[in-house]
């Protein structure tokens, strides 16, 4: 049986990356396909494996401003030769799964999210990531395209696996189609639950606009409760710029440093709507209650009183108000770790490895 994985860009480390680096503890010698990869930016991951990237690898700038090219990547993803593998497992947030294959080969797509940045407000694409002028006013004519691309794109897997139910229901709602859900890994044995207690609240992610850290920052300059912030991206100089003596911007930080961060803060703090919020669950896998906009797949994994607050607008108003009522109640650590143990990562590789065998011999039997 002959696999090969695709991904939509090797640019950066985040959730979609933990996928794809358990889909090759799975099929270690599966080669890579995806749109443009780079070493430096990736931290050394993947420097082992067998990368195969698309002629946009060669254009310049491609690579480190790869959002700036979406109108190259469909006809780029489609390049492709899956000819000789039996197997196509795609891990698509936007052009992978758009990938054209064989009557003879499977293609089973594990997918984060239908594209964003085609169905949600594409203004808010521009705003998210800072792009210059000239290209926020071409955004807009080429994205009506991108939809159109998208939505029969997602025709081409023969299988999808969704990450949440709510992103089921995204599929569902702009594909028309059915999907498993699978949870995507986290590696729940790295976190641990810490006795001892610091006084400080905690925020960690991708500095990026839809996040919503702003609001963070603007409820505890309010408060004057500590707070810390891990990460980098687009948003940090803005972000500094907001935050009062109270706040610390931290950056990115060592494995090691996050784990502690994660156990010994009084709360999570989550006020953006995520299709599978990963840190959120690495917080719950060190004990540590949530404090959390009740948007996204993160309703499917909170109690309300026993995991942590929700709020319900993302404002600072109502974030402000969940702090005060967290402040007020009791949790038990060793309850909220153990509601994650079922995102362990031997496990999700247990059950797409079933799924990936059931499918491929009822493949065999109709093909």
């Amino acid at each position: 049986m002959k696999i090969a994985l695709v991904h939509d860009y090797l640019v950066q480390n985040g959730g979609a990356e933990k996928v794809l680096e358990a889909f090759c503890e799975l099929f270690p010698y599966a080669p890579i396909y995806t749109l443009v990869y780079s070493k430096k930016l990736m931290h050394g991951s993947f420097a082992d494996k067998k990368i195969k990237t698309s002629f946009l690898q060669k254009i310049p700038f491609a690579v480190g401003r790869h959002r700036i090219f979406p109108q190259f990547m469909p006809f780029a993803i489609e390049q492709f030769d899956f000819s000789d593998y039996d197997i196509v497992l795609s891990d698509s947030s936007s052009f992978a799964k758009g990938i054209i294959t064989g009557p003879k080969t499977l293609h089973i797509c594990y997918m984060h999210t239908p594209m964003r940045f085609a169905w949600d407000d594409c203004q808010k694409y521009n705003r998210d990531f800072y792009f210059p002028n000239f290209i926020k006013k071409l955004v807009p004519f080429f994205m009506n395209y991108i939809r159109i691309w998208d939505r029969v794109s997602a025709e081409r897997p023969d299988k999808i696996i969704a990450n949440s139910f709510f992103v089921s229901r995204r599929i569902k709602k702009y594909f028309r189609r059915g999907s498993v859900v699978i949870n995507p890994p986290v590696n729940v044995n790295n976190f641990k639950i810490s006795r001892e207690k610091d006084d400080y609240f905690l925020i960690a992610g991708r500095l990026m606009a839809y996040k919503r850290f702003d609001i963070a920052i603007e409820a505890f300059n309010k408060l004057g409760l500590p707070l810390r912030i891990l990460g980098r991206g687009p948003e940090m100089e803005r972000l500094k710029k907001m935050a009062g003596p109270n706040i610390k911007i931290l950056g990115r930080v060592s494995d090691e440093e996050l784990q502690k961060y994660f156990s010994r803060c009084q709360a999570f703090i989550f006020p953006q709507e995520e299709d599978f919020g990963l840190t959120a669950i690495e917080a719950m896998a060190s004990g540590t209650p949530l404090i959390a906009y009740d948007g996204g797949d993160i309703l499917e994994h909170m109690e309300e009183g026993k995991t942590g607050v929700f709020f319900a607008h993302q404002t600072a108003e109502d974030l402000i108000e969940a702090v005060r009522k967290f402040k007020n109640s009791d949790y038990d650590p060793d309850y909220i770790r153990q509601r994650v143990f079922k995102f362990d990562k031997e496990i999700f590789k247990a059950r797409i490895k079933e799924y990936i065998d059931k499918e491929w011999k009822e493949f065999r039997l109709v093909k």
